[in-house]
């Protein structure tokens, strides 16, 4: 998981690189680079945790920045901030964002269940 969420990132700054312009474009940018690699940072934290309690406050903080890259990442598509050459690669960033989401929220419910 620590590879795949920052490649997640990685990904979403190589996507907000081709991405230019107004205001508009450039708070989107700025927002999804910033929960996009949120993400992996704050996964990284919770493995490092001194308590079951701060793994799942990590894990939930992992959980709602991989949600928010998603809905960052519907924004651009739904506007259209990107060229067509792009439509591939924001679906396949939306269903990592979908996919990390839901495997954080998986696991906060099995720490909760486990605590």
């Amino acid at each position: 998981m620590i590879k795949r969420t920052k490649q997640f990132g990685y990904d979403c700054i190589d996507l907000c690189n081709t991405v230019s312009g107004n205001y508009i474009k450039n708070h989107i940018r700025g927002q999804l680079i910033r929960s996009s690699t949120s993400v992996g940072a704050n996964y990284r934290a919770a493995r490092l945790a001194q308590s079951k309690a701060s793994f799942i406050s990590k894990v939930s903080i992992s959980f709602e920045e991989a949600d928010e890259s998603a809905m960052w990442l519907e924004m651009v598509i739904d506007k259209n901030l990107l060229s067509l050459n792009y439509t591939e690669e924001l679906k396949r960033l939306l269903q990592e964002a979908t996919e990390l989401t839901s495997i954080f929220i998986a696991t906060r419910k099995t720490m909760r269940l486990n605590k």
